[in-house]
């Protein structure tokens, strides 16, 4: 009699076919081509979080922000195990008030405990201050507490204590596109930088913080920044 696969196991096999797909959909694909699609998802992902009625805070809390990282693909699975993963960008809010450039990361997490299911889910994470944006940007850091990065998790399926998200360092808002997960979380995620995105977008080698400082311009990430940019409804 067959035993049945521990839930590791069927985590790996659930975690090599969601991530398999999403890898194997841009092997041929030129970097160049990646990174735009990258940008206009981006620039959608932020529009939709804006039209959404439950996320006011969202609206409001991206104004203050000082810089904005959008994942527009983050795909999830877990079963007792889980993992995440996904690539987009920050973009950094400059001297005269209005977001930069993008620079190019890929996020990547694992974790234990009660969690079970595959999501396809749509993430920006609002940094509120130069601190988390440097531990983030120049040291490719983590996410949570125990790394000096505390966060906030809200979303339209997520109500309660996580609107106000008082003190924290990032604010993250989640749309789930496809699918349920029981057990969403950010702690103990990394950012890690995309030096090739990054060189083929601008062409030319330059650091993530030269790009987010404004170090260069590339018309393509223009929508991106208006929508960044964008002012709520009735105001000025």
């Amino acid at each position: 009699m067959k035993r049945f696969a521990s839930p590791l196991r069927l985590f790996c096999l659930i975690a090599f076919w969601v991530f398999g797909l999403g890898a194997c959909s841009s092997l041929d694909e030129p970097k160049l081509k990646t990174a735009e699609d990258i940008v206009d998802r981006a620039t959608e992902t932020v529009n939709r979080l804006r039209a959404l009625p439950k996320l006011e805070t969202f609206r409001n809390n991206i104004q203050k922000a000082r810089a904005v990282a959008v994942f527009p693909r983050l795909i999830k699975a877990g079963f007792g195990a889980g993992a995440e993963g996904g690539t987009g960008l920050i973009s950094r809010r400059g001297a005269d008030g209005r977001f930069g450039p993008p620079a190019f990361y890929t996020l990547a997490a694992g974790s234990f405990g009660f969690q079970i299911g595959v999501q396809d889910t749509e993430v920006v994470m609002l940094v509120m201050n130069d601190r988390a944006l440097e531990s983030l940007v120049e040291h490719q850091g983590k996410l949570g507490a125990d790394a000096g990065v505390t966060v906030g998790l809200a979303g339209a399926g997520l109500e309660g204590s996580t609107t106000t998200n008082l003190g924290v360092d990032v604010i993250a808002y989640a749309n789930a596109v496809i699918g349920v997960y029981a057990g969403v979380t950010l702690e103990g995620a990394a950012l890690v930088r995309r030096g090739d995105l990054n060189a083929a977008f601008y062409n030319t080698l330059l650091s993530p913080m030269e790009i987010l400082n404004g170090g260069v311009r590339q018309p393509i990430a223009a929508p991106l920044r208006r929508a960044l940019d964008a002012r709520r409804a009735g105001t000025s």
